[in-house]
């Protein structure tokens, strides 16, 4: 008898269909969105929530457990690429897309989240299973083992260049940004590593929710009821969900009377609006008003005093975005579809004009880290040419004696103080307004006059303001 016909017969294992998690297969969706389509993940998750909420797939944990995954996981993506091509026998771009994110994924649970690791690994692969095959989720499975081996600061110590070797890149692996964005970032804050570590970190730190209660239509004390909401730290129209509460179900919000805006957007409209002028205050310009957030703050304003807001906005479906934010404004406005660089206004035909250009977005980077990702030092060279010509639009819209605020949500200084020295050099009728007094109680705006917001210390995006007077 050979020995084979000695050996028992063991019966193959009876196949296993993969267990589907619709939280996992959901953030893994929202992934492959962002990825494929180039969707920002706060436009894409919020439908797919409601979605599984409306199947009855979905609780609140649920829900959180989803975000957390999408965002810690975008968030995380340049340490986690980092790790995973260690753990990999190929160049990272050589793996398929859909299987770098499941593992993004798994990498983000086992490093970034408390979930167990055994657990983490396990629906990670059942994952695979349902979305990749059982082929691949085998891969899976062998490299989220190597991962498991050691926890993020263990891998950081290995991945991580010493920061007195390579500075620049130490911290983009450590705080996952692109070099060039930390390069720029650094240069904006002036030196010294404390601070750009801090603003790192600032940005992978998930925000809360702001909501602004639109003068005349809301108050701060109707927001205030709501559960886990407390007054913001420097507008008096903002006040923060400080548990992740879902803004739709709040009643002023459904109704357009309050809306979501991050209380640096606020302050932007209000150091606008608080600026003093020399003659008639009658007559308001938003000139890139989409989505609408600052123009449905400045025409509430505006109300109050009599005066009249024209918003301005190049894209079609961003104006009705605009009209939506501004339905039921107390006061008279206009909501008008132009291109600010050819505006069909006259010259000198407003008192304030806001013109918050088109950016990097650099400043936004904790709402959307995937745009650390997508941006290119090259997209610099690209937005530059229409930032000032909407500033020289900016200044020609308005009346002599009156005023404009130009507005990024970008610190970086290609876009902010570079476009107003520009305009300054070539406008001898122009002068800079200290726009640090009119934000009274905003501590460490930095040396002015213009001003500078900063996630790690005024806990807002970093929005950049300079407020020009035209004198002649």
């Amino acid at each position: 008898m050979s020995e084979q016909s000695r050996r028992p017969h063991r019966p193959a294992k009876p196949y296993r269909r993969p267990q589907k998690d619709p939280v996992r297969v959901l953030a893994f969706d929202a992934l492959r969105a962002v990825d494929e389509r180039d969707a920002y993940a706060n436009l894409v998750l919020p439908p797919l929530l409601r979605k599984a909420r409306e199947n009855g797939d979905f609780d609140a944990r649920d829900a959180a457990l989803a975000t957390e995954l999408v965002y810690g996981t975008l968030r995380r993506q340049g340490t986690y690429d980092a790790i995973i091509a260690r753990c990999v026998d190929r160049p990272l771009r050589e793996v398929d897309p859909p299987v770098l994110d499941v593992l993004s994924l798994g990498a983000h649970q086992l490093l970034g989240t408390r979930i167990p690791t055994h657990a983490a690994v396990s629906a990670s692969v059942e994952l695979a299973r349902v979305v990749l095959g059982d082929g691949r989720a085998k891969f899976v499975n062998a490299v989220l083992r190597k991962i498991a081996q050691h926890d993020l600061d263990g891998w950081l110590e290995r991945v991580a260049p010493p920061y007195d070797e390579d500075p620049e890149d130490h911290l983009a692996v450590v705080h996952s940004h692109p070099r060039w964005v930390v390069s720029a970032l650094w240069d904006s804050l002036g030196g010294g590593r404390a601070g750009i570590e801090e603003l790192l970190a600032a940005d992978n730190e998930r925000p809360e929710v702001t909501l602004v209660a639109r003068p005349g239509r809301s108050t701060t004390e109707e927001l205030l009821t709501e559960d886990a909401a407390v007054a913001g730290d420097w507008s008096p129209y903002a006040v923060r969900l400080t548990e992740g509460g879902e803004p739709g179900a709040v009643e002023a919000v459904r109704e357009g009377r309050a809306g979501v805006q991050d209380e640096g957007s606020q302050l932007v409209a209000l150091a606008l609006a608080n600026a003093p002028l020399d003659g008639p205050d009658e007559k308001w310009l938003d000139g890139c008003a989409g989505p609408g957030g600052k123009a449905a703050l400045l025409a509430a304003l505006a109300a109050e005093r009599g005066a009249t807001l024209v918003a301005s906005e190049k894209q079609p479906h961003r104006a009705g975005l605009v009209a939506k934010a501004l339905a039921g404004n107390p006061g008279p406005y206009q909501v008008i579809t132009a291109d600010g660089t050819r505006p069909p206004w006259r010259s000198g035909t407003f008192d304030r004009v806001l013109m918050d250009v088109p950016c990097t977005g650099l400043g936004a980077l904790r709402r959307r880290p995937e745009a650390r990702w997508r941006r290119r030092p090259e997209d610099l060279e690209n937005f530059a040419p229409v930032q000032r010509a909407l500033l020289g639009t900016a200044l020609d819209s308005v009346r002599v004696g009156g005023v404009v605020g130009y507005a990024t949500c970008s610190p970086h200084l290609a876009e902010t103080r570079a476009v107003v020295a520009d305009l300054l050099k070539q406008h001898p009728d122009a002068e800079l307004i200290d726009a640090r007094p009119l934000l009274p109680g905003v501590p460490d705006l930095g040396e002015g006059p213009d001003i500078q917001l900063w996630p790690h210390i005024h806990g807002t995006d970093a929005m950049y303001l300079a407020l020009i007077r035209r004198t002649a």
